[in-house]
């Protein structure tokens, strides 16, 4: 069996173990946050607290997400090496996960509290985690292995989730010790930095201005506004004997269709899968909102929705904003990227619930239809991020005019 230790010993090679690196680093991340914000809706579901008090509380956490993963590549800028700031960062989530071993977190004040050192914790590292993937990985393997990381994070969750218990003592030492396992991991690989143009650091305002960033930005905004809306509604309204396995299907899916999408995308090219993917979604919203009462519209939308997100993990949250970087230092467009699905969270948490109970629920799938289709329109004006696509169809285009002279220069 191959060790950890013969693996830093040089069995795989340096780009390979980078990219093994960064795909842990990110893995890591996110089944992290994702199973201790999971472990926090159980304590505060079983807390008895008001509904206001429980807005409050994911509403502090994802601001502090927000702000502190647009003001972490200030930090990560200061060290020398983007691996050495992780590695501490990875080290300090240890330490973080134990914290419930010393405070009550049944007390709101404190859960809250937690909460927001949460939030602020993956904010600072989830940039340049996701910063050190795209220098990581070549840009046309870039979708590919961001499907398989997605993957990687879905399947990771469901193990997490085995060993979830209702003891908030137990939760924290599994939290731990996930943590520990990914930092032992990277530490035994011994990556070579990857190179990251630390000094070609553009600003955010130079960001917001640029037309092809606005243009994949816009269109991940609306959706994501929309879907978060639109998303609770159609769980009141699922029929009852659907509504519980649903859910499911579209979590499996989505990881599933990651990794179709990531091999596609490094195919095809993006911006044709985020067409194709907005369609998908906006067919499924169209199809439960003028047949209702019918399963089997629900059924389309169930797969139409669950197979655009495994896209939309894939490019939006792993690819697009890499390519836009054009091999400068990305966290700030990743910090900016994450900025829409945080906010439709909030949305889901606060907006949804009063939506539903004020609007005539069937409408408000028609309008969500309507508004992504819409959303498709800066799409056509997006030019496409992965650089070697024309070359390679130009290539074809070339081959094939060759093997067609071929054929006419054969038959006279």
């Amino acid at each position: 069996m191959t060790t950890l230790k013969g693996l830093s010993a040089g069995k795989i090679g340096t780009s390979t173990k980078a990219a093994v690196v960064s795909v842990v680093f990110v893995a890591n991340a996110f089944a992290w946050y994702l199973t201790a914000a999971r472990s926090l809706t159980d304590i505060a579901d079983n807390g008895g607290f008001s509904s206001t008090e429980v807005l409050v509380l994911w509403g502090l956490s994802i601001i502090a997400i927000a702000v502190s993963a647009l003001f972490s590549v200030y930090i990560s800028n200061q060290t020398k090496k983007r691996t050495s700031f992780l590695r501490y960062w990875m080290l300090a989530g240890i330490a973080i996960s134990l914290l419930p071993l010393l405070f009550d977190l049944t007390q709101l004040n404190i859960l809250t509290a937690f909460s927001v050192m949460q939030g602020i914790y993956f904010g600072l590292g989830m940039p340049a985690c996701l910063a050190y993937f795209a220098a990581s990985i070549k840009p046309e393997n870039r979708a590919r292995m961001g499907g398989l990381t997605f993957f990687a994070i879905f399947a990771t969750v469901l193990l997490l989730r085995i060993f979830e218990s209702e003891s908030i003592l137990l939760n924290a030492i599994v939290l731990a010790s996930f943590k520990g396992i990914g930092l032992a991991i990277v530490t035994a690989l011994k990556p070579v930095e990857p190179e990251i143009a630390k000094h070609d650091q553009p600003s955010y305002q130079s960001i917001l201005g640029s037309r092809q960033f606005l243009l994949y930005f816009v269109p991940w905004t609306m959706f994501s506004v929309v879907n978060y809306m639109a998303g609770p509604i159609a769980a009141k309204v699922a029929p009852a004997d659907f509504s519980q396995y649903y859910t499911l299907i579209e979590n499996v899916l989505a990881g599933v269709f990651a990794v179709v999408s990531g091999f596609y995308g490094d195919r095809i090219g993006r911006k044709r899968l985020v067409v194709a993917a907005f369609t998908l979604v906006g067919l499924g919203y169209g199809s439960i909102g003028l047949f209702n009462e019918n399963v089997y519209a629900w059924w389309f939308y169930t797969f139409a929705d669950g197979i655009a997100w495994g896209a939309f993990y894939t490019l939006f949250l792993m690819t697009i904003w890499g390519d836009v970087a054009m091999g400068r230092s990305s966290e700030k467009y990743y910090a900016l990227g994450s900025l829409p699905f945080l906010f439709s969270l909030f949305i889901q948490f606060s907006i949804a619930n009063y939506v539903s109970s004020a609007v005539y629920k069937t409408a408000v799938f028609s309008f969500a239809s309507l508004f992504l289709f819409l959303a498709i329109l800066p799409l056509a004006y997006a030019p496409e991020t992965l650089q070697n696509l024309r070359e390679r169809e130009l290539k074809s285009y070339v081959e094939k005019a060759k093997r067609l002279k071929l054929s006419q220069s054969l038959k006279t």
